[in-house]
């Protein structure tokens, strides 16, 4: 024999399976994670001022995790910038859609609602705090 015993083989073999399988477990229908998708800093947290955020649009801050919008003059919004399809992290909002750019699921800027698919679960809401012009996490 050439010194390595056959179980040690046999078990290194399936120690990679189970390596393999477990990675490929580690994201929902191929979800990504970092990016702008990372959870929201901490509450009281500064993200922007309300004259960033468009009537009818929005701003995806990169890197906090939120896209804040504005359905209405003075209605702010703010919910996860993470497409509930497949974690991308979602890239403009205009004309009251919130658009994720890997597979073009739309979401509702008043309730983060899908407006088309494939992605079939709303974006969560983040919470906010709207205090003079800045707005701040909850």
């Amino acid at each position: 024999m050439s010194g390595v015993a056959r179980r040690t083989v046999v078990a290194a073999a399936g120690g990679a399976g189970i390596v393999v399988a477990l990675t490929a477990c580690g994201a929902k229908d191929g979800a990504t994670g970092g990016g702008a998708g990372d959870a929201p800093k901490e509450a009281g947290a500064a993200l922007a001022k309300t004259a960033d955020i468009p009537v009818g649009g929005g701003k995806v801050l990169d890197g906090q995790g939120v896209v804040i919008t504005q359905p209405t003059a003075g209605e702010f919004k703010a919910f996860s910038s993470k497409c509930t399809h497949q974690g991308c992290a979602v890239s403009g909002v205009a004309d009251g859609v919130i658009t994720c750019p890997c597979h073009q699921s739309k979401f509702d800027v008043s309730d983060g609602s899908v407006k088309g698919g494939p992605a079939t679960t709303p974006l969560p809401p983040t919470p906010i705090k709207v205090d003079g012009d800045s707005i701040t996490l909850a």
